[in-house]
């Protein structure tokens, strides 16, 4: 098959849509190495995310005209690029496939991550929310396939879509190879050692932003004897957060991380005696599935796709109480059989979502649409 992907955050985004788009198109040329892949990026990246080698191939737009207007060359442009390499299918790797593309004999597969502003859209600006809704409705409607992420976001597709459940295809995420490797105890001390970090400690990843909760977390462990490691970018919320740690005098049990290599993230995730995630929606939870693969114990969300993501042996509390949060914390801290033993199944839970099984899943889904 020659499929091609809209592959924009493949070469410009470093962090959650970027990482699905590589890993995929990484995993299926791996697996599958003999379809061809075109990666259709509308301008080349001011740093190198992804190296294409066979059978991956960047494409830029031709045409002078396509390069200067490379936002409407991604739009509506790029359907007689994909016509001209002959794609039989275009995959819309985070909620967009091109207009017109409908028109033509090539399938298209487009892949929702969440609907997270339209479930919650006081965190969204009215802009933002009007600009998503129209594009990810055009796609969800016009693509011949849908894949959701999870099932929580399938059920979301067909509530806030009204898109038939039986076009829409629940096919996970995994992570990186980084977070499956296993790093001797040596080489995270030096991690831990480089950003002055304590050996015992608490980790959450993910972006500092109040839909993520995390403040939850640091109010929890106010009375613990423990230390909360934040990795992600800085927000106003990260803000509120710092100012409650100076007034509550707890400058020592939090640090706030940014910019580090996937492998000092995935040494980190090893490292840490519980991975803690409050947060409120998501429509995954790729941090949940790196931290099992990590062989560190989960506290998560109790509803939505985060008890998917976590499978049945994570610990799940109400985000919004802060004692529950609390009482768990100290529980497992105090009991490492436990943790081992949650560690243990948690991990073999996780290996559902080996690339195995995503590209396996993928190509049966690529296949039934060109038969």
């Amino acid at each position: 098959m020659n499929i091609g992907y809209e592959a924009k955050r493949v070469f410009h985004n470093t962090t959650g849509l970027g990482n699905y788009s590589r890993d995929l198109v990484s995993i299926l040329s791996s697996f599958y190495p003999k379809n061809k892949y075109y990666l259709y990026n509308p301008k080349p990246g001011k740093k190198q995310l992804y190296k294409p080698t066979s059978p991956v191939e960047e494409k830029l737009p031709i045409t002078p005209k396509d390069r200067f207007l490379n936002n409407l060359w991604r739009r509506r442009n790029i359907v007689k690029d994909l016509k001209k390499d002959n794609i039989e299918i275009f995959h819309g790797l985070s909620g967009e496939i091109p207009l017109g593309l409908n028109k033509t004999n090539i399938k298209s597969v487009v892949t929702i991550h969440d609907l997270i502003f339209l479930r919650y859209p006081e965190f969204y600006s009215f802009f933002d929310k009007k600009i998503y809704k129209r594009k990810f409705t055009h796609a969800a409607k016009t693509a011949d396939a849908v894949i959701a992420v999870s099932q929580q976001t399938k059920d979301d597709i067909v509530d806030f879509l009204k898109i038939a459940p039986e076009k829409i295809e629940v096919i996970y995420q995994g992570c990186q190879k980084e977070y499956k490797t296993l790093y001797p105890a040596e080489a995270i001390d030096k991690v831990i050692e480089k950003y002055k970090l304590p050996q015992d400690y608490l980790l959450n990843v993910g972006t500092i932003e109040s839909r993520k909760n995390i403040f939850a977390a640091v109010k929890a462990i106010k009375d613990i004897d423990t230390h909360l490691i934040i990795v992600g970018s800085l927000t106003s919320y990260a803000e509120k957060i710092k100012e409650y740690i100076e007034k509550e005098g707890m400058e020592k049990k939090v640090t706030f991380l940014n910019g580090l290599s996937t492998y000092e993230l995935a040494a980190l995730y090893q490292g840490a005696k519980i991975f803690i995630y409050p947060s409120l929606f998501e429509g995954f939870g790729i941090p949940i599935i790196e931290a099992l693969y990590s062989k560190t114990p989960v506290i998560t969300t109790n509803y939505g796709c985060f008890p998917e993501a976590g499978g049945p042996d994570s610990v799940y509390v109400d985000p919004n109480n802060i004692s529950e949060i609390s009482d768990n914390i100290s529980s497992l801290l105090k009991d490492e059989d436990q943790r081992k033993k949650i560690a243990e199944k948690s991990f073999a839970y996780v290996q559902k979502f080996s690339d195995e099984n995503i590209a396996s899943n993928m190509i049966a889904l690529y296949g039934k649409l060109v038969k």
